[in-house]
């Protein structure tokens, strides 16, 4: 069954400190793929649970699996989202949107659901920031500086044609400047006549002849000339700049971070012939890891492998039982990142949660922190943690660990919920970061990017280096 067209009339979505979008207009077409693309914080998720009530409203059948919570229970993020879009699917949905449905995905279950996309004959409204997903798109919405834009393409279309209006922008640009430079030029040589001239005339005066003021009158007119020129110029250049800031350029983070890593040598953990298990069944055997000063190294496996079981035994959590030899930092010297961010208090505001850790800062050593990860205004540095977007979690979660970094991090999948711009922010705090890291992910670029080491293999509930 094939859903009328469904008219979208004037949405709109504002937060206490933020705008996202207003007064969205559009017409969903029956068979159309949509991609919503955009930063973290610009509202996609809720604009994705708006569209569901304006297609339940119109009459068609509508079906959302959202970004799925890896929660620590027996299913992995994985495991959820697979249980989830085929229970959506059972109810044969005449329209159906995904939330980021690559984010908990192992390579081989990526490429099943990609293959699954691709064939989809039904409307699909998607939300992502992973390109393979988004070259299938036939429509792009990008949600940016208080709108939608809608593009008639897929991504690779809609990043040459934004470095296409990019490169003429700038090449107008140079133009202005080289003509606005041309003008002052011109404004100078007539006005080293209207000098010589001037000094003609004072000694013609001198010699009782009549004084020429035709110079002076010329230059009055090339200053006033070059006055309209500057002027046309100025405000053609504004209007380049503000369309040029709407195709921004990423900004970079450059942290500074406490010394206490830095300055740790020797071993850092040390794990041998160890064993997880949950109530005596064990999950998860031949564990050997040795780990020393700021050595780096990834765990790989597929979804419900074990991964998260090591990481819980690392993190001393009570419910994994563990057996071997276990040489484990304390607790205070680890630090831990998951795209779930439970390492922020919610309830308190960013810079509130700066100061908790670190006490012994002054404000506006705090606020120079913050600046640092691009918390600048003062209400970012005021709003409450609830209220931030995905990205802006991981930028926080981040300004924590640079402030107080601990001897070892280890991180769950953090790229997972990251838009491109805040993923490449996280590439640049973690390349940098002195500490050991263990970290668990199947993105195998980010894993390069952030300087991994060493590979361990998670496969049959047994461990090896790859």
């Amino acid at each position: 069954m094939t859903h009328k067209p469904i008219t979208i009339n004037n949405i709109s979505l504002k937060f206490p400190h933020k705008s996202c979008f207003e007064d969205f207009n559009t017409i969903i077409q029956p068979g159309v793929k949509i991609g919503i693309i955009g930063q973290n914080g610009n509202g996609k998720s809720t604009l994705l649970s708006m569209l569901l009530e304006e297609i339940v409203l119109s009459g068609a059948a509508g079906g959302i699996v959202k970004q799925i919570i890896d929660e620590h229970n027996s299913l992995s993020g994985g495991e959820k989202f697979n249980k989830s879009l085929s229970e959506v699917l059972s109810q044969r949905p005449e329209v159906l949107l995904l939330d980021e449905p690559t984010n908990h995905l192992d390579i081989h279950n990526r490429r099943s659901l990609l293959r699954m996309l691709n064939s989809y004959s039904d409307t699909l409204i998607i939300v992502s920031h992973d390109e393979d997903v988004l070259r299938d798109m036939d429509v792009l919405w990008h949600v940016y500086n208080g709108k939608i834009n809608v593009f008639s393409g897929n991504y690779d279309d809609y990043k040459q044609s934004l470095l296409q209006e990019r490169q003429g922008l700038e090449s107008e640009l140079y133009d202005l400047k080289k003509r606005r430079n041309a003008a002052h030029e011109d404004l100078m040589q007539e006005q080293k006549r209207a000098s010589k001239a001037a000094e003609k005339g004072r000694k013609s005066i001198d010699q009782r002849k009549w004084p020429t003021i035709v110079s002076n009158s010329k230059f009055s007119r090339a200053q006033e000339t070059s006055g309209n020129k500057n002027s046309a110029i100025k405000s053609r250049r504004e209007n380049l700049l503000g369309r040029l800031q709407d195709l921004r350029l990423p900004e970079i983070i450059t942290p500074s971070f406490s010394l206490g890593a830095s300055k740790v040598s020797g071993t850092i953990l040390h794990i041998s012939n160890g064993e997880a298990a949950y109530s005596g069944d064990v999950v998860l055997s031949d564990i050997n890891i040795h780990l020393y000063n700021n050595q780096r190294i990834a765990i790989l496996g597929k979804n419900g492998s074990g991964k998260s079981t090591l990481l819980k035994a690392i993190l001393a959590y009570k419910e994994v039982e563990v057996d071997g030899s276990w040489v484990l930092p304390q607790m205070e010297h680890i630090g831990y990142l998951d795209q779930n961010y439970s390492n922020l208090d919610f309830e308190n505001t960013v810079i509130g949660s700066l100061a908790k850790l670190a006490p012994d800062l002054k404000h506006d050593q705090l606020r120079k922190h913050l600046n640092d990860f691009l918390f600048r205004k003062n209400e970012e540095v005021n709003a409450k943690i609830q209220y931030l977007s995905g990205g802006e979690r991981a930028r926080l979660s981040l300004a924590h660990i640079a402030i107080r970094a601990p001897k070892l991090l280890v991180l769950d999948e953090i790229t997972n919920n990251l838009d491109m711009e805040t993923k490449n922010h996280t590439i640049q705090v973690l390349s940098q970061y002195p500490g050991a890291m263990i970290v668990v992910s199947h993105d195998t670029n980010f894993l390069r990017d952030i300087g991994i080491e060493e590979f361990y293999q998670i496969e049959n509930g047994t461990m090896s280096v790859v």
